[in-house]
């Protein structure tokens, strides 16, 4: 605990630049962050802060960082009834002394908290919302869950959140990320008691560098693998161009089209070797993207799935796709859907999905007997197995525009047809395509097309 404290003060002086004379606010809960908020707490006493902590529960605040606070020249502010000028206007002393705080500490609820915050803590939460103060919280926001992401109801956003020992699941999903504002890990010496095998994985550059397809000297185009992309139609032949686009520049030696949107493709890249004969007629590929654009093609995607190699399904071939077709599949299959598309799979309301991300991936990689990549502010990537999930932060919400998934598709079909696996196909692509948006956004809109001519850039920048 005393590892946590320093570590909590010291981001806590960090972020607040001064120390001396800054007004604290504790926000003090039963367990062990209460605990981490208090010591801390004492610690920027001892330098001049004026610290006064709120105890939601005071009979169980623990009592080793209270005294310690108390001793280093704190106060414990009352949270019951208003007296004086803050009685006529409905404010007790706790919000009294947040509307007035510099930094408010949220200690209130650890990594036990589940469905939201009590209305006492939520009426505080309230307050520190109104107050402009910059909030730091213990280990996780109070109120969202350490394991899934999910908020349940009320909930402390954080301009930073300093956790202990190890990320927490909710502090890289949404939409408890969204309240854990950035994220600092303070190591306290729990390296022999933490999981061997984590329950999400979050990919770093030294990662997806490793991942990524290098051609050797005796490398051809076919040898780096082709990539078959049936995509587009005559209301949607933009899909298939972009598709392309992206599988282009995902590391495969060729690419394939079949589709009505050859002259388009071919007008934009030459190089693809384009086809009208179908899925079947098209020549040996290493894997197949189907779905973007396609309309109600059912007949294409029932034949790719018929494929023995990797196939990747999004868009229009997620509602085509029969699930005993592609739960009969021998190959690997790879399944991009947004919320919305995955709400229908699963036969839920979109706010459902957005709601439990991780649940939701789970469940539909399960019924579907596929690896599943769950676009999104955080995207995720679960196999069938029920394994490690996967979680990308890489992206901007400048990704959010039309065509930007198409993109996606024909990079990770690219990247499955030069022989990662569905999981590493599906991870390094997200990676990518999220590092790509950022550069080409650069804090400005950006189309699909510019995202993909920015993935060598991202390449590059993983590689190097």
């Amino acid at each position: 605990m005393q590892r946590a404290a320093a570590g909590l003060a010291a981001a806590c002086a960090d972020l607040i630049g001064r120390v001396y004379a800054s007004r604290v606010v504790l926000l003090v809960g039963s367990g062990d962050n209460g605990g981490d908020a208090l010591y801390a707490g004492a610690r920027l006493a001892r330098r001049g802060a004026a610290v006064a902590a709120v105890l939601l529960a005071p009979e169980r605040a623990h009592a080793g960082g209270l005294a310690a606070l108390l001793r280093a020249g704190g106060r414990v502010v009352e949270a019951g009834a208003a007296a004086g000028p803050a009685a006529a206007a409905g404010i007790n002393p706790a919000e009294e002394a947040i509307l007035r705080a510099d930094l408010v500490v949220d200690g209130i609820v650890g990594i036990g908290g589940k469905g939201g915050l009590r209305p006492d803590a939520a009426q505080l939460t309230a307050a520190v919302a109104e107050s402009g103060a910059a909030v730091v919280a213990v280990d996780l926001p109070s109120g969202v869950d350490a394991d899934t992401g999910e908020v349940r109801g009320a909930a402390v956003r954080a301009d930073l959140t300093v956790t202990f020992g190890t990320h927490k699941p909710g502090l890289l999903i949404d939409p408890a990320r969204e309240y854990a504002g950035s994220v600092r890990l303070v190591d306290i010496g729990l390296g022999d008691v933490l999981p061997e095998e984590p329950e999400l994985e979050a990919l770093q550059h030294a990662d997806v560098a490793r991942l990524l397809p290098v051609p050797g000297a005796e490398s051809d185009k076919y040898r780096r693998g082709v990539v078959g992309i049936a995509a587009g139609s005559a209301r949607y032949p933009g899909a298939a161009v972009l598709a392309v686009s992206g599988a282009l520049r995902g590391g495969a030696g060729a690419v394939r089209y079949v589709g009505p949107a050859g002259d388009a493709v071919v007008s934009r890249f030459p190089e693809t070797l384009v086809s009208d004969q179908g899925p079947a007629k098209a020549g040996r590929v290493q894997a197949w993207v189907v779905g973007p654009g396609a309309g109600d093609d059912a007949s294409t995607v029932a034949e790719v799935l018929e494929a023995d190699v990797p196939v990747l399904i999004d868009a229009d071939g997620l509602r085509l796709a029969e699930r005993d077709a592609v739960r009969a599949r021998s190959a690997p299959t790879l399944m991009t859907p947004h919320a919305g598309e995955a709400a229908a799979l699963l036969g839920v309301a979109r706010e459902e999905v957005e709601g439990a991300r991780l649940a939701s991936a789970r469940e539909l990689a399960s019924r579907y007997g596929a690896t599943v990549l769950l676009k999104g502010s955080t995207t995720l990537v679960a196999d069938s197995a029920g394994g490690v999930v996967r979680v990308n932060a890489t992206g901007t919400p400048w990704l959010a525009t039309a065509g930007s998934g198409d993109v996606l598709s024909g990079l990770a079909g690219s990247l499955l047809a030069s022989g990662l696996s569905a999981l590493d196909a599906g991870s390094a692509a997200a990676y990518l395509h999220g590092l790509a948006g950022r550069f080409a956004a650069d804090g400005a809109p950006a189309g699909a097309h510019d995202v993909a001519e920015a993935i060598p850039g991202a390449w590059r920048d993983v590689r190097d």
